[in-house]
């Protein structure tokens, strides 16, 4: 049985249970403005999220993906937006591909550095000396209101170059307030918009280059991490879902003398398959994670199948868990589709993690592929 995080390791059990009651009674607050508020932002850093990815020798925690996975899972169930954004936690991932000189200066005065990047679309850059000049405007750069550092997708302008992330200092960069979605409205993934600025190079890294860092987690797949640390957001909504139902079951009789809803048999069997969903893509998640960690810690790598068994999970696990949030909502009538219901404002957050490109059908095409002995499309793996 795969456990449940371990309080201990986020600032102890009862700030762990003060920081997601705090965020439970403030959902309202972050919707309204859509972002989450700086001091709890502040209190990530204080409990680890941020520095829990970060190598030992700039200060960091070198927490395994699992650990990382499962407290993401359960902020995500105090609100799925409060979560998305813990989830970028995981940057070292990304930044672990600046030059070792850069990384003294970004960890320098705390592993605590917030970051968040704006990739697509890339927008071209300039090369001059020792640099780039770049300007443009970026998509969906989640928990952008509460960062230090700020990464923008380029494409230098010369033959044969490959996309890069430039990294930049907030005061660099602008927020346009742009993001207006069905479900996860309180991530603030903004647009960044940046004006004729010049970015060293070694500010600068190819996108899925190689890590300057030698420490296991560098070794774990980092494209397969970075969907995994969405898609979990949807396993701690389902899993609130579910237990929002069971506590609706206690309700008195309807007026008309009908059965309280944990009474009706077409509940019972929709809750009874929508736990059969969480629990089964809960497990399949956690082993694949499991398995490609367990081949790191051995000395080695994962093997392409357990690469694509982590996708394969990924994807799994937020479609199913989507699904089983609709599930629980179809029952809960009218009292569930009431926005200021928490059953209304899960669906909304779980339905939006599906449209997420990292969790498309394609990936049951290029998974299928790897089955089969073909190999999938660029960039899967």
């Amino acid at each position: 049985m795969h456990t449940t995080v371990d309080k201990s390791q986020w600032g102890g059990e009862a700030r762990f249970d003060a920081l997601l009651e705090a965020i439970r009674h403030r959902r309202e607050e972050f919707e309204a403005q859509r972002h989450i508020s700086q001091d709890i932002i502040e209190e990530f850093q204080a409990i680890g999220v941020y520095r829990a990815m970060v190598p030992a020798s700039y200060g960091g925690d070198e927490k395994s993906p699992a650990e990382f996975l499962k407290m993401v899972e359960a902020i995500s169930a105090a609100d799925g937006s409060a979560g998305w954004v813990a989830s970028f936690g995981m940057n070292p991932a990304y930044l672990a591909a600046l030059p070792e000189e850069t990384l003294k200066e970004v960890w320098r005065d705390s592993p605590d550095v917030v970051f968040a990047g704006g990739i697509f679309p890339p927008q071209p850059a300039e090369r001059v000396d020792r640099g780039f000049r770049i300007s443009g405007r970026w998509k969906f750069a989640s928990g952008c209101m509460g960062a230090s550092l700020c990464g923008v997708g380029i494409l230098p302008e010369e033959e044969g170059a490959l996309p890069r992330m430039a990294v930049l200092p907030r005061d660099q960069v602008a927020i346009d307030p742009t993001w207006d979605m069905l479900g996860m409205v309180a991530t603030g993934s903004h647009d960044l918009v940046v004006e004729d600025a010049y970015v060293p190079e070694a500010w600068t890294f190819v996108r899925g280059g190689k890590p300057t860092v030698d420490a296991p987690f560098f070794r774990y797949p980092s494209l397969s991490f970075a969907a995994q640390v969405l898609a979990v957001t949807t396993l701690g909504l389902a899993r609130e879902a579910l237990d929002v139902v069971r506590a609706m079951a206690g309700g008195r009789k309807s007026v008309t003398g009908a059965p309280n809803l944990g009474e009706r048999e077409y509940a019972q069997i929709a809750l009874g398959k929508a736990e059969a969903r969480v629990r089964a893509a809960r497990a399949f998640f956690y082993d694949s994670t499991e398995a490609a960690w367990a081949a790191i810690e051995a000395g080695g790598e994962p093997s392409r199948e357990q690469v694509n068994l982590l996708r394969l999970s990924t994807t799994h696990l937020t479609q199913e868990c989507a699904e089983a949030v609709r599930d629980v909502y179809r029952v809960s009538g009218m009292t569930g589709a009431d926005n200021g219901h928490p059953l209304s404002r899960i669906l909304r957050d779980s339905q939006l993690c599906t449209q997420h490109a990292f969790m498309g059908e394609i990936t049951w095409k290029n998974a299928g592929a790897i089955f089969f002995g073909h190999d999938p499309l660029p960039g899967y793996l």
